[in-house]
């Protein structure tokens, strides 16, 4: 029974001392690892917890009175006096004289002739005068007539040897100095040449500028040309 119950503490105690080895390799192995600091390095701080002062109260302003109004000055209305002007002080104009009854009176002269109105200018009489038209005057006559310096078309060689004959009459237009400024085919022969050569000698001539009322003026003319084989 003693030897058995020995065995039991022994035991209990191997135990012990196995669990007082394990705390102490876990403990070594802490401290080897930094995990809880050795004795010399641990420091105990002690932090008081200090209460900062209470914010000062702000001094509420006083409620100020407003400020009273002025007194109101009294306002008396004064009467202005009129203005008393004085009346003018009567003038002598001219003194009247007395005439006794035995005076001698002058008559009255006799009153001025009266001027006789000269008449009323009568108004000139309005001359109308009547525009001019916008447009040339249309001479009756051809325009050969009117200009002195003229030269026959010449007759086309090659029309003459085809034959080519015709009447063209041409639309002649001149300005105010008898100059011939345009020149159109009124009727043509039929043959381009032909109208061609009675063109350019027309615009040769030189022509004396229509007159109408004692002035100048632009004209139209017709100028006919007859092409005739021999």
């Amino acid at each position: 029974m003693g030897i058995f119950l020995n065995r039991i503490a022994l035991d209990k105690l191997a135990g012990l001392l196995l669990v007082i080895a394990l705390h102490g390799a876990l403990l070594y192995a802490a401290m080897s690892y930094k995990l809880i600091p050795p004795p010399q390095e641990a420091m105990t701080l002690f932090v008081s917890l200090i209460k900062p002062p209470p914010p000062p109260k702000k001094e509420e302003p006083l409620p100020s009175e407003p400020p009273k109004p002025p007194p109101l000055k009294k306002v008396t209305l004064v009467k202005e006096k009129p203005i008393i002007r004085p009346e003018p002080e009567p003038v002598l104009v001219a003194e009247t004289p007395v005439t006794q009854v035995t005076d001698y009176v002058a008559p009255a002269p006799p009153p001025a002739p009266a001027i006789e109105a000269s008449p009323a200018p009568q108004p000139e009489p309005v001359v109308e005068v009547q525009p001019r038209p916008l447009g040339p005057v249309a001479l009756s006559s051809e325009l050969s007539l009117a200009c002195p310096q003229r030269t026959p078309p010449h007759y086309p060689a090659a029309s003459r040897r085809m034959g080519e004959h015709g009447r063209v009459v041409l639309r002649v237009e001149l300005d105010e100095t008898g100059k011939i400024i345009g020149v159109k085919v009124k009727e043509s022969s039929g043959h381009k040449r032909l109208d061609e050569a009675g063109v350019a000698a027309v615009k040769t001539w030189q022509c004396d500028a229509a007159m109408r009322d004692g002035q100048t003026v632009r004209a139209v003319a017709m100028q006919p040309f007859d092409f005739i084989l021999n």
